[in-house]
């Protein structure tokens, strides 16, 4: 009896703990830093987007999903040209909900957005509907610390990590504030601009990732600019957990309207490039 009340404890635990730590603990074990996709929710048109999204979620570890906005500050040209086309497509939140519930993807899910979205479906309308879809964290890349404890403790409670970004130009004070209160990862912004993929991975990157680690205790996932193997590679060998790319994908999905299925091989074959430069632990 008391080895069965003890299985279904841990049973019990395993329910509970949040798809995104135990992923980080698992490619933990096998050396593996994490690759962590994102894809506009919506784009090009919401059929489409669905079957996009099932194929990159075979090949990343993580898959963050963009609910789109109309006036996203902190995204770059591609991005920006998602939003447009999911918006026009009809895109909105819950259709974005309807299509987690939908796929049931088997890895850890994380919707990013804007406030504005969140606020107008309601706070906690919006993060219950996370837990009961299967999203397992939020960016909300507007909604700094200082504004955020009414969302925290509502996440807190569903076992939705809110995940944070920090930047280059975070602030001491400010980044022990927010590394009192992260969960999950914590996403470095690890250039300053707007989102977007580049050519070449700047020194000024792997720095950063350095500078980071002597704060960050929990996983450490560093964005903005990675778009390359060997960027992956890089940012890996650094000591980060895990890359965020999410410009380079979207631009297949730019560069093959029309041609879901060239879009579909192409971004898998990228994302199985990618992920083989996270394993160099």
């Amino acid at each position: 009896m008391h080895s069965k009340v003890k299985g279904d404890a841990l049973k019990l635990e395993a329910v509970q703990k949040n798809r995104i730590d135990v992923k980080f603990e698992e490619l933990r074990a096998k050396g593996e830093g994490a690759l962590i996709g994102y894809l506009t929710l919506g784009d090009p048109n919401i059929e489409d987007s669905k079957k996009l999204v099932r194929a990159l979620a075979k090949h990343v570890d993580i898959l963050e999903l963009g609910i789109p906005f109309s006036d996203p500050i902190a995204d770059g040209p591609t991005i920006q040209g998602a939003i447009d086309r999911a918006l026009k497509a009809g895109m909105n939140t819950d259709i974005a909900f309807e299509i987690v519930k939908e796929l049931k993807l088997d890895i850890p899910l994380i919707f990013m957005t804007y406030y504005n979205i969140v606020l107008q479906y309601g706070e906690e309308r919006f993060i219950k509907r996370c837990r009961d879809v299967g999203i397992d964290g939020v960016i909300i890349v507007d909604l700094p610390i200082e504004e955020a404890q009414n969302l925290l403790d509502i996440c807190a409670r569903y076992n939705v990590h809110f995940i944070f970004l920090i930047a280059p130009t975070t602030r001491e004070d400010r980044l022990f504030k927010i590394l009192s209160r992260a969960r999950g990862f914590i996403y470095l912004i690890s250039l300053l601009g707007v989102t977007g993929a580049r050519e070449k991975l700047q020194e000024e990157t792997i720095e950063k990732t350095k500078w980071a680690l002597n704060y960050v205790k929990i996983p450490l996932a560093v964005g903005f600019g990675i778009s390359k193997k060997e960027h992956v590679k890089a940012v890996i060998k650094a000591g980060a957990s895990g890359v965020v790319v999410g410009s380079a994908f979207v631009k297949i999905v730019e560069k093959n309207l029309g041609n879901i299925e060239k879009a579909i091989k192409e971004i898998e074959n990228l994302a199985k490039e990618l992920k083989e430069g996270t394993k160099v632990k």
